[in-house]
């Protein structure tokens, strides 16, 4: 399978660069995967579309202030990217300009916060750091962090009200284990009226934890599709969801998974222990045709890029050749692609 068949081309003024004026507002392109068919709606259009004959399970872990910006002492501007916790106050990251760093260089981001750099990583550009403060990291992270929007979402150092905005609309409404830094965005649509109106339907509601790492944004660079490797990714499913979806799938009701992160841990989870129990672990399930899914029925999720692992794995519920006419359909009536853009429900 290569690479190349994965491809497609936007035109750029489609790429989201901020969110609908409201979250449900966003438009849905409902695909019907049994009969081919494709409808234009809302998102808010969704509670027509889910009963009681179904369970939603969404990814609730929530993004941290990752991107620092600081200097070093000679003024040079330095921009550090937090990736992974290792303990001891050591992180993975990436660094920009790297080329102005070595082993002992110290970014002061804040008077609370400067990072020492340790030495780098073989692993694709990344740089293993300490940092140096007292207290609460998090606290202080949110403090002087900027939410890590994607690269194609073009901010500098922008502005207060657009940061205030950043740090509102690129997080769940549910979102509650901080931990990732990039946002499971189909959930990104969600507000807590949706969810209410559902769940008055009859639809169950349970949620999972992955940490969404910067593999989400690393095309793949493989020609041979089967030679990329996955970035490890944590994450947890709690007994009260694993139960509601054991109960479910015994009574006949569809799984509805809320982004391509809830898909891989509910996946992931059933091919380690081949049913889905409480569990903490970790994932680097690479999802491609033909994939055979063992746990999810029915998908809601954005726009991908071309020739990601994301576009791969919807290719793998829908098959490859409805998506890609669908993704013609989108470009063809102006939808908003990638992270706050507009979404599909995979039925």
């Amino acid at each position: 399978m290569l690479l190349s068949e994965f491809d497609y081309t936007l035109p750029e003024e489609l790429i989201a660069q901020t969110p609908s004026e409201k979250r449900e507002n966003s438009r849905m392109m409902h695909l019907g995967v049994n009969n081919k068919s494709i409808e234009h709606l809302h998102f808010f259009d969704i509670v027509n579309l889910l009963d009681e004959n179904h369970i939603l399970i969404l990814n609730n872990t929530k993004v941290i202030p990752a991107r620092l910006y600081g200097f070093k002492d000679t003024g040079a501007k330095i921009e550090v990217f937090l990736l992974k916790e290792k303990g001891n106050k050591e992180w993975e990251v990436l660094i920009k300009p790297s080329k102005r760093v070595k082993e002992g260089t110290i970014v002061r981001i804040s008077d609370e916060l400067s990072v020492e750099v340790i030495s780098s990583l073989p692993d694709d550009g990344k740089w293993l750091v300490k940092m140096i403060y007292e207290g609460d990291i998090l606290d202080i992270l949110h403090r002087v962090g900027n939410i890590p929007l994607p690269p194609y979402i073009e901010r500098k150092m922008s502005s207060d009200e657009l940061k205030k905005l950043d740090f509102e609309r690129y997080q769940t409404v549910y979102a509650k284990d901080e931990g990732s830094v990039a946002a499971p965005t189909a959930g990104l649509h969600f507000t807590q009226d949706i969810l209410k109106k559902l769940a008055d339907k009859g639809v169950e509601i349970g949620y999972v934890t992955l940490n969404v790492g910067i593999g989400t944004f690393r095309p793949v660079k493989c020609e041979n599709v089967l030679d990329h490797k996955m970035d490890s990714e944590t994450f947890e499913i709690t007994q009260e969801t694993a139960d509601l979806i054991n109960r479910a799938k015994q009574q006949g009701k569809k799984l509805v998974a809320v982004g391509t992160t809830t898909v891989r841990t509910l996946e992931t989870a059933y091919k380690q222990f081949g049913e889905i129990k409480a569990c903490k672990s970790a994932s680097e399930l690479f999802i491609y045709p033909p994939y055979e899914f063992k746990v999810v029925d029915k998908l809601i999720t954005n726009f991908h890029l071309p020739k990601s692992t994301l576009l791969m794995l919807v290719s793998a519920l829908a098959g490859k050749d409805f998506i890609f006419k669908a993704y013609e359909e989108a470009i063809k009536n102006k939808y908003r692609f990638y992270s706050y853009g507009d979404c599909m429900f995979i039925d």
